[in-house]
């Protein structure tokens, strides 16, 4: 299998396709024969991360890259940036409205669930240039 990337914009405050490029790489890791775990943990992590771009950014795009090794997904926002990063990083914590809370989103779990569902997963976040996200789920586990 080559490296393939496939790159997805996800709009601010756009709850209608909330979760639509979260779908979109669950088919296509299945239509590539990725086995359902890695699917499972990968489809969880995105959501995660979309469903973040959606309610706390300005917009930004989620990146799938798939290796013959590993399956890593980027989001990446513009603006704001997360002020704590520790804070954030606890289970619970959210700093979504009232409004996206009664809507069934942010309770706090997104960052902790992105972390528990990847091998590898690093966040960068600033005022100025917003938050990346990287996940990475090793495809070789368990051989």
């Amino acid at each position: 299998m080559e490296d393939m990337i496939y790159v997805f914009d996800v709009e601010k405050d756009d709850f209608v396709r909330a979760g639509e490029a979260s779908s979109n790489i669950k088919k296509i890791l299945r239509q590539l024969g990725i086995d359902s775990g890695f699917i499972r943990k990968i489809s969880i992590a995105t959501y995660e991360a979309e469903m973040n771009i959606v309610i706390h950014s300005l917009g930004g795009q989620i990146t799938l890259e798939v290796t013959p090794d590993f399956i890593k997904v980027t989001a990446s926002d513009r603006g704001p940036g997360i002020a704590d990063l520790e804070l954030a990083m606890q289970e619970g914590y959210s700093t979504a409205t009232e409004k996206v809370r009664e809507m069934g989103f942010g309770a706090g779990m997104g960052l902790p669930n992105m972390k528990k569902c990847s091998d590898r997963f690093r966040v960068e976040s600033s005022a100025e240039k917003g938050t990346v996200i990287a996940m990475e789920v090793d495809l070789k586990a368990g051989d």
